[in-house]
C-alpha cells in the first residue's frame, strides 16, 4: 500500500475537482455533430425521386406560396429518472423549443403547434436509443403518433451526437421511424454550453422538411440543390466569421441553421431553402396529395 504524504494528499483534493470540472466543460464544448449525413449516392437517389414525384403532382410557385401549413407536434421526454440530468426537461423549455421553431420556420410559412407532451421512465431508451438500434426502434414504434405531416420529436442522452432525423421522403416506406431525436440537454436553457438555445431542434427538423448540410457535396455539384446557400468545402465550427473554403461566390453560410456552427452562431434559412422545404413537404408531407 502506497501512502501519500501530506503535501500530496492536498495537492489531490484541490485540484482533483477542478480536473473534473474541466474534463465536463470539455465534453460539453464538443463541436456538433448531427446522424443525417448523407452520402451522395443517397442524395442524388433522394433528388432523382423527388424530381419525379414533383413533376407529378404539378406543384407551382403560387399553390406553395399561398397555403400556410400548422404541424402538430408531439414532444416525447425519454427520461432515466425524474430529475434533469436524468433527462426531465422542464415543460418551460419545451414550450421555447416551439417558439424557436416558428421564429426560425417563418420564411416557410409553417405553424408549430404543440399537440401533446409525454414523458416516459426508461433507462435504456434515454441512453442507447441512436440510429441504427433497436432501442430507437422500440421507442418510436411505442410512441409515436399522427401521419406523414405531424412532427414526433424524442429527448434523449445521446452520445456524440446532438441529433438525427428522417427525409420526408422515407415516411411511406417506413412511417413509425419518421420523426427527430435530439440531445436532451440542447433544448433553450438547457445545460449544453454551446448548444442550448434552441438551434439543435431546427437544424434536425430542417431535414425533416427535407434540406441537406450546406456542406453537402462540397465545393463540386448541387451541392445542397439549394441555389442560394454558397458551396462549403466543410462543416463549420464555432463561429468562423469570414471563412470561405470554395472558389465559387458568396462566404461559407456559417450563419445558416444547416451549418455545424454553434447556436449562438446560427441566425437564418435561405429563400431557397423555405422554398423547398415547402416542395418537400407539399410533395411528401401533405395528406392533401
Amino acid at each position: 500500500m502506497v501512502l501519500l504524504s501530506s503535501f500530496w494528499k492536498t495537492l489531490l483534493l484541490t485540484f482533483a475537482p477542478l480536473l473534473i470540472a474541466s474534463t465536463v466543460i470539455a465534453q460539453s464544448n464538443e463541436p456538433r455533430k448531427c446522424g443525417s449525413e448523407l452520402s451522395p449516392d443517397e442524395v442524388a437517389k433522394k433528388e432523382a425521386t423527388f424530381s419525379n414525384d414533383t413533376g407529378t403532382l404539378g406543384l407551382t410557385s403560387q399553390t406553395l406560396d399561398a397555403k400556410k401549413r400548422t404541424i402538430p407536434v408531439y414532444f416525447h421526454v425519454i427520461r432515466s429518472d425524474t430529475t434533469i440530468e436524468g433527462g426531465n426537461v422542464p415543460d418551460k423549455q419545451i414550450r421555447k423549443q416551439i417558439d424557436y421553431l416558428n421564429k426560425a420556420f417563418k420564411g416557410a410559412r409553417f405553424k408549430f403547434k404543440l399537440a401533446c407532451s409525454d414523458r416516459t421512465t426508461n433507462e435504456t431508451w434515454f441512453r442507447q436509443a441512436r440510429p441504427g438500434t433497436t432501442y430507437q426502434t422500440d421507442m418510436k414504434t411505442q410512441l409515436r403518433k399522427g401521419d406523414a405531416a405531424t412532427l414526433n420529436v424524442y429527448t434523449v442522452a445521446l452520445h456524440r451526437l446532438l441529433g438525427y432525423s428522417t427525409f420526408p421522403s422515407d415516411y411511406q416506406s417506413n412511417p413509425k421511424d419518421d420523426g427527430v431525436v435530439i440531445l436532451y440537454s440542447t433544448l433553450p436553457g438547457g445545460s449544453n454550453v454551446d448548444f442550448n438555445r434552441g438551434g439543435n431542434l431546427v437544424h434536425e427538423v430542417g431535414h425533416w422538411v427535407g434540406l441537406y448540410h450546406t456542406f453537402q457535396g462540397g465545393c463540386d455539384g448541387p451541392g445542397d440543390y439549394v441555389d442560394d446557400t454558397p458551396a462549403e468545402a466543410r462543416p463549420s465550427d464555432v463561429c468562423p466569421i469570414g471563412r470561405d473554403t470554395c472558389s465559387s461566390p458568396g462566404v461559407d453560410p456559417i450563419h445558416n441553421f444547416m451549418d455545424y456552427s454553434v447556436d449562438s452562431c446560427l441566425e437564418e434559412f435561405t429563400p431557397g431553402q423555405m422554398k423547398r422545404a415547402r416542395e418537400q413537404f407539399a410533395t411528401y408531407r401533405d395528406k392533401n396529395n
